[in-house]
């Protein structure tokens, strides 16, 4: 084989190599994603986010859940948990009467349990993480 054959060869395996790389970084997980289980439609913040400290913590079921939550390992009173469960939107925010007064910053963690209200039993969690500024 010739030298620009050579060059031919390692060109195109030089630019097959580069489309196999676009493509797993363009396809692969960041890493940072929360799977989310069937009976939860959204989380807010993400997992991973940076978010500023007015931030509050929605959780979107599917209809017809009740819902557990626990912010940094403490468990938020469902007083102060605005719910719906026949929509399955959950919405909390720190406040002066709150068990947590305001975000610090730093990371924070997230933990949801949830069952059904009515009918057979459909017990998860789900955890996740995010940073306020």
């Amino acid at each position: 084989m010739s030298s620009n054959g050579y060059r031919l060869v390692f060109a195109l395996l030089g630019l097959a190599l580069a489309a196999v790389v676009v493509f797993v970084v363009a396809v692969a997980p960041s890493g940072r994603d929360v799977p989310l289980p069937e009976a939860v439609e959204r989380i807010s913040p993400e997992d991973g986010a940076t978010v500023l400290r007015q931030i509050g913590i929605v959780i979107d079921m599917q209809p017809g859940y009740r819902i557990e939550l626990f912010v940094d390992g403490t468990l938020i009173p469902s007083e102060e948990i605005r719910a719906s469960v026949p929509t399955g939107r959950f919405e909390w925010s720190p406040g002066p009467l709150s068990m947590i007064p305001e975000w610090t910053p730093g990371t924070h963690t997230v933990l949801v349990t949830w069952d059904r209200a009515s009918g057979l039993p459909d017990p998860g969690e789900l955890g996740w993480s995010f940073r306020v500024q």
